[in-house]
């Protein structure tokens, strides 16, 4: 069927601006309205009809839906399987295929009952787009301004819908006008009614909560907190507060320094007048509270209703106490939940009951609702004390973890050696190192066996010849060979450490390259003294040879024990230690001369 597509998509466009519906929504609308419409002109409302809309082509296309069985039940909703095969190849039995219907003209009746479709689809749409916007705001103020005020209620439009405010939630003194901006708290939201779906109220004890919320920075800080509330809209509202920070008055904070804060809001609800009072968890306190100004002068339990309360006061306080119309009496029964029964002490006891026997009991159970409030106090504090404590717990035992787990880091990082170590360390000591790490059995360590010459020797007479690591410069030179043992030297094999001893490797690697030589700008150290030439006969630790040793020994006609080296080993070690003097003073002074050239 042929249609004006833009004045289709307008139409639809202009609603969805003007309702807030999606586009989604209203397709789906138009479809069914269509769908419907069909079947009404085809007299066949059991048919499965399905539209789309061709925004390509700009037109409606109908389809006409059948399940794909054996044998033919009913032509208009089934279809044998060879027929539909000659619609779709791939068709099997069980499987739904369509048919495209061609419509020429719609009826008036057709046309009619698809715009009442749409209609019905538009209103419950609203209402779901409505009900989403203001069911997380129940309870909440908002800011609506009146449309029209009616005998029975009043229409408050909010901005996306209009409430209805009832006569009953509107405040008796104030009179609404058309075009007024005023403040109401939202009540009731639904989506079932057939009327309006929000209600408001500014009649409603949550008005002035939320008004007390905005006006006071402590209560909406959780500093203050309101406990309980109860109001007589247009007359007076009673209000019990509590304090959770001892430096607050929590009276104080709602009324502002000279009253201002509470002024602000006597004047938004036209002149009613607020009581605010401290808030207690024993009853009989709560109810003394409530009844003021009234002075009380006890509060005693009724025996036969333990939901109701006897409250006694002076002949002269007693209309105090009642109020107005009865008023006081009665918010303070809507804010304790207690039905209170206001009484002189003379009509007690014309009554015929034991006032001090009553007064006796009353105290007692005071004294028993003191006792349950001090363990439930106790039992909440260890509970907090508790609860602290795991928490405590639970970070310590999250902090070992977490220096467990650095600790197994840094032991890991210690078994390998840092790069820049390693760039600075000879060829020799990193070969060792490797050789340790790798095969830590095939390099034994052996410690030779000391001298043995008389008894209690000199420490200083005979000691191990000294010998240095070499220079780089002198590795370079001539690899060293490691001297040969006596076979009588006893061998101990020491565990080899498998990691690295970073402080030992950096106090023997002390190479350092010429370019490091010539670049260093630092200020020179000053020369050590000259050391005494040594002279022969000083015995302060020098190295001596061998064979002088010997000498020396039995010229003093001390025991000679087995030497420890051969005389080869001993030429060995002489010549080491020459080689690495000589390396000591090379000095290479053509390289001087061209640095300072440049």
């Amino acid at each position: 069927m042929k249609i004006n597509y833009k004045e289709l998509i307008k139409a639809l466009s202009g609603i969805e601006d003007e309702r807030r519906i999606s586009e989604e929504v209203l397709q789906d609308a138009l479809k069914e309205a269509l769908a419907k419409a069909y079947k009404k002109d085809m007299e066949l409302s059991d048919i499965n009809i399905e539209v789309e809309i061709n925004a390509k082509d700009q037109t409606i296309d109908y389809y006409q839906l059948y399940n794909v069985v054996e044998n033919v039940e009913d032509d208009e909703l089934e279809i044998e399987l060879p027929d539909a095969r000659e619609l779709k190849a791939d068709t099997y039995l069980g499987d739904v295929i369509r048919r495209k219907v061609d419509i020429p003209t719609m009826s008036r009746a057709a046309a009619t009952l698809a715009r009442n479709v749409i209609r019905q689809k538009i209103r419950e749409a609203e209402k779901v787009a409505v009900y989403d916007a203001y069911i997380d705001l129940k309870n909440e103020m908002v800011i609506g301004i009146v449309e029209s005020v009616k005998e029975k209620f009043a229409l408050i439009n909010l901005g996306k819908t209009t409430a209805l405010m009832p006569k009953s939630a509107q405040i008796p003194t104030e009179r609404l006008t058309e075009g007024q901006k005023i403040r109401v708290v939202i009540t009731e939201v639904n989506k079932d009614s057939k009327g309006s779906q929000v209600l408001v109220s500014r009649a409603d004890p949550m008005l002035v909560k939320r008004l007390f919320e905005k006006e006071v920075p402590e209560i909406s800080q959780g500093i203050v907190e309101i406990k309980a509330i109860a109001r007589e809209a247009g007359e007076r509202t009673k209000m019990a507060v509590v304090s959770y920070n001892p430096e607050i008055d929590p009276i104080g904070a709602c009324i502002g320094q000279r009253g201002v804060r509470v002024q602000e809001i006597i004047e938004e609800l036209k002149g009613e007048k607020i009581d605010i009072f401290l808030w207690s968890p024993d009853e009989t306190v709560l109810v003394r509270n409530a009844l003021s100004p009234a002075e009380i002068e006890e509060v005693l339990p009724v025996e036969d209703d333990p939901n109701s309360l006897l409250v006694v006061v002076s002949p002269d306080q007693l209309s105090l106490a009642i109020g107005k119309k009865g008023k006081n009496a009665k918010l303070a029964v809507r804010l304790t939940d207690r039905k209170i029964d206001i009484k002189t002490k003379d009509e007690i006891i014309a009554s015929g009951k034991d006032y001090d026997e009553l007064v006796a009991k009353a105290e007692a159970q005071r004294a028993e609702r003191r006792r349950e409030i001090e363990r439930r106090e106790i039992a909440r504090m260890e509970a907090e004390a508790r609860a602290a404590e795991e928490k405590r717990q639970a970070a310590v035992e999250a902090l070992a973890r977490k220096v467990a787990d650095e600790a197994a880091a840094a032991a890991a990082a210690e078994d390998v050696l840092p790069e820049e170590m390693q760039e600075n360390m000879s060829e020799r000591i990193r070969n060792e190192m490797a050789r340790e790490i790798e095969h830590p059995s095939e390099t034994p360590v052996s410690e030779p066996e000391p001298v043995s010459v008389a008894e209690e020797p000199e420490p200083e007479a005979v000691s191990e010849p000294e010998v240095e690591i070499p220079s780089a410069a002198a590795e370079e030179k001539e690899p060293e060979e490691e001297p040969v043992k006596a076979e009588e030297e006893p061998v101990v094999v020491k565990e080899t450490k498998k990691r690295v001893d970073l402080e030992e490797v950096a106090a023997k690697n002390d190479y350092v390259s010429r370019f490091e030589k010539l670049a260093d700008t630092t200020k020179p150290k000053q020369a050590a003294p000259a050391k005494k030439r040594r002279r022969k006969g000083d015995d302060d630790g020098i190295k001596t040879r061998n064979d002088e040793l010997l000498r020396q020994l039995k010229k003093d006609g001390t025991e000679i024990s087995k030497p420890i080296y051969t005389d080869e080993e001993l030429d060995e070690i002489e010549r080491q230690a020459q080689e690495e003097e000589d390396a000591m003073y090379d000095i290479d002074y053509d390289e001087y001369e061209e640095y300072y050239e440049e």
